[in-house]
């Protein structure tokens, strides 16, 4: 078997935020047990869920897929059972990688050994991680070619983030950015793209070095926009915001897979993707943060900026192999319907907008695109959402 014949493997994590369907703002202190209702409801084979850093929000894993439609279905399980729960302690769950008005002073963190060391080692950089994400891990088993791909995989993930943006707004602020989270969230030391190594042994020295130094346990607290999991043989994904929509979260699920599944081909045939260093990329992450699919990225071959259409067409074109061999074929195309249709971050400005034109006050408004979440996280999850 061939590295681009390897089956897949693939897991999904994401974050939601649990709210107020009253106030429409966080719950910062949610009912003790609705962590262990959620638990109950979810079979070991499906997935789980965990607390995250702050009490207002939730995380769900999926357990290993093999396919994308699995996943899409494991997924949809775990936001249905997760917003039942919610629903029967009186709170709904949205996925966003912001609240529109939030205020991040007033949440609390959960008290666990890891979240508590973070809050005293962070301190306010920390307690200001109001966010949710996505995360997507897929399996490679080799080390050496982990690595590899992690060096090369790197240039897409602006083009990733740009269709996943959902958190234009800020404790109340139209922030004109798609993608406001990852200003949040790259104040955090070990962030942003991740380095580049000429193997994985030397990665795993320079962590070590690290390590030895008390600096970080492990590399779980490296936070870079992609990295080889520290848990499990994968190499994980973490620039995207999380899709408020379930269907959007996997088109971006699977375009990933398909890069990867496109990396390791290319190998095959001893061709590989030019690596560009981390100024260059650096922009086009930049420019999906703050117009996500709206004013193009920068094509370094051509040297210019392109719409995001037409990237997007040569990305489908250049996967519709490995798309075809990983059954993914429908999740990928679904990529035009987001352009189509905008991300979450661009219904989120438009229901807001449209409020304020009705004549909504501001807080009004705001409330209105906390209503438009909760209703669109359960979009393609439940009989009659969205």
């Amino acid at each position: 078997m061939t590295q681009s014949d390897q089956p897949l493997t693939i897991g999904i994590e994401e974050e939601y935020l649990l709210v107020d369907p009253e106030t429409r703002d966080l719950v910062a202190d949610p009912p003790p047990d609705l962590m262990e209702d959620c638990k109950n409801r979810i079979a070991a084979d499906v997935g789980s869920v965990t607390p995250e850093f702050l009490r207002a929000q939730i995380e769900v894993d999926t357990s290993v897929c093999g396919t994308l439609g699995e996943c899409r279905e494991k997924l949809a399980t775990l936001r249905r059972c997760t917003a039942e729960s919610a629903e029967r302690h009186g709170l709904r769950i949205i996925a966003a990688s912001t609240h529109p008005f939030a205020e991040w002073t007033e949440q609390q963190h959960t008290d666990r050994d890891r979240y508590n060391l973070l809050a005293k080692d962070l301190q306010t950089v920390a307690n200001r991680l109001l966010i949710c994400g996505m995360h997507v891990h897929v399996g490679v088993d080799d080390d050496e070619l982990r690595n590899d791909l992690l060096n090369q995989v790197s240039y897409f993930l602006p083009h990733l983030l740009a269709l996943s943006t959902s958190s234009p707004f800020w404790q109340g602020r139209d922030t004109g950015l798609r993608s406001y989270r990852l200003s949040v969230f790259d104040e955090l030391p070990r962030t942003g793209l991740p380095e580049k190594f000429d193997s994985f042994g030397e990665y795993s020295r320079h962590v070590d070095s690290l390590v030895n130094a008390g600096v970080i346990e492990d590399s779980t607290k490296i936070w870079w926009d992609i990295r080889p999991s520290a848990r499990f043989p994968t190499l994980e994904v973490r620039i995207s915001d999380i899709c408020t929509r379930l269907d959007h979260g996997i088109t971006v699920a699977a375009l990933y897979a398909c890069l990867l599944s496109m990396l390791r081909r290319l190998r095959r045939n001893n061709q590989r993707w030019r690596v560009y260093a981390n100024m260059l990329i650096q922009e086009n992450r930049w420019r999906a943060q703050r117009y996500g699919i709206d004013n193009g990225l920068v094509d370094f071959g051509r040297g210019e900026i392109v719409p995001y259409e037409e990237l997007l067409e040569e990305i489908l074109d250049l996967l519709a192999e490995d798309a075809e061999r990983l059954g993914c074929v429908a999740e990928i195309n679904a990529a035009r319907d987001i352009l189509k249709g905008g991300t979450s971050a661009h219904r989120q400005v438009q229901v807001y907008e449209a409020s304020l034109r009705a004549g909504a006050d501001q807080a009004e408004a705001l409330k209105a695109v906390v209503d438009w979440l909760i209703g669109e996280t359960l979009n393609g999850v439940v009989a009659d959402g969205g």
